[in-house]
């Protein structure tokens, strides 16, 4: 059995100190550069996630928040036991996440408070972490029982009829459960996103890279790096192979309980943002694969690097209408091979056989490839898994054990106040914006 230090150094809330921000009528204005550099006005013109579900795999959601009432579902707690009995969960940071995938605002028109991304989808609040203020979070750490929570959540969420799931949660090591959990989501057409990590401002590991984070490292996962307000890599965003986009990460304004609001930054704040527009896609194209969804966010990205690829942003930040327009693309591709051997990419296959996406990276050459593979010549029943990554001499496939994923040593596990964070606090003395566009 793979062993770990400790659900403490395993799964840690990947925002960077948060502290509490301005007044809801201040929000909106200081959401502006975020809903300009996702380009979401343009976006709601298509989708604004209606029908879609997003599981928030992290420390819950306040379903009372004046900006989430009416879209949050309360599902399982898997950290039960671990807190005191009649000790309330905080649920500052799963707030914060559901938050910006799925706000909604709150006063005439919907104008002041926070706006998500996906302003019509709904949340599915799974617990799987525990805030580090919490009494229990010690023993959240070390308590066996709690190994496989993100493993057991991610089934749950899937059971649940899950559409996307975010993670905004960081583990330094692969475990067999979670890799079939995985398997298991895309198998059945859910789309999986999740927080590169926020080491990146470390020295680099044994591969020469900045750590590879789980659950955002296993092939098949929506990895999400962090972008500075001017959309360049966040200097603590980690940064490796694994990172597929990127997005706004510093400054990002959230709801918290009580109907708080708060301001942070990390690499949780991206990936819930990613999540958001892959609610989007999803809306519009229930029956699209998680690979194709994956194919329709980085073919739309914005602001790509030099080559089309790089280990710090990926292959650029998300544009929502860019995105939108690349799955409409997708969408449109017709079969052209007959018979029982063929099978349109677009839609996840039935029998447990999953849609298959090969991504080749290198230092200038970046090729994806989406579509499902089929041996109907020989008749064979085709099991292949989600994503092969081939980078260098790097290899990953999804049929072995954990312990061979080929990222080396993980350093140590974030650190830091209130929230998990990995940095100090964050400087909230800057001007607010002016301006609240209405919620959609």
């Amino acid at each position: 059995m793979l062993r770990r230090a400790g659900v403490a150094g395993v799964l840690a809330m990947i925002a960077l100190g948060a502290a509490p921000a301005a007044h809801a009528d201040d929000v909106r204005g200081s959401q502006h550069q975020v809903l300009r550099t996702l380009d979401l006005p343009g976006a709601w013109r298509i989708s604004k996630g209606g029908g879609v579900t997003v599981a928030v795999l992290d420390s819950g959601v306040d379903p009372a928040h004046r900006d989430l009432v009416g879209s949050v579902t309360e599902g399982k707690d898997f950290t039960t036991g671990a807190n005191p009995p009649g000790v309330a969960p905080l649920r500052l940071h799963g707030t914060y996440m559901a938050s910006l995938i799925a706000g909604h605002g709150h006063g005439p028109g919907g104008a002041d408070g926070v706006i998500g991304v996906a302003p019509r989808a709904r949340v599915l609040s799974v617990r799987v972490i525990l805030e580090d203020e919490e009494p229990g979070f010690r023993e959240f750490n070390t308590a066996e029982r709690f190994e496989d929570v993100v493993a057991r959540g991610i089934r749950y969420a899937v059971d649940q009829g899950a559409d996307v799931i975010n993670m905004s949660i960081s583990k330094e090591l692969a475990t067999r459960e979670e890799r079939a959990a995985i398997r298991y989501a895309i198998s059945r057409g859910v789309v999986l996103v999740a927080a590169a990590g926020n080491e990146g401002a470390g020295k680099p590991d044994s591969t020469g890279y900045a750590p590879y984070s789980y659950p955002a490292a296993f092939p098949g996962v929506v990895s999400v790096a962090a972008a500075d307000r001017g959309l360049r890599r966040a200097s603590f965003s980690n940064w490796n192979p694994s990172v597929l986009v990127a997005a706004p990460g510093v400054d990002i304004f959230g709801a918290g309980p009580g109907d708080e609001y708060w301001v942070g930054r990390g690499t949780s704040q991206a990936s819930a943002l990613v999540s958001g527009v892959a609610a989007l896609i999803k809306a519009k194209y229930p029956e699209m694969s998680p690979a194709l969804v994956a194919q329709a966010l980085t073919a739309g990205a914005s602001r790509r690097p030099t080559g089309g690829y790089d280990t710090g942003m990926g292959f650029g930040v998300v544009n929502a209408p860019r995105a939108l327009a690349e799955a409409a693309r997708i969408s449109r591709h017709t079969l052209t091979a007959t018979g029982p051997g063929s099978h349109d990419p677009a839609r996840p296959m039935g029998g447990g056989v999953e849609p298959v996406q090969v991504v080749h990276r290198d230092q200038r050459k970046i090729t994806t490839y989406g579509g499902v593979a089929v041996a109907a010549g020989f008749g064979a029943v085709v099991s292949l898994v989600v994503i092969a990554v081939s980078v260098g001499r790097t290899a990953r496939s999804s049929d072995g054990p954990a312990e061979s994923v080929a990222t080396g040593p993980v350093d140590g596990p974030a650190t830091g106040s209130g929230n998990g964070s990995a940095d100090g606090p964050v400087d909230t003395s800057g001007p607010l914006g002016p301006g609240s566009p209405a919620a959609p």
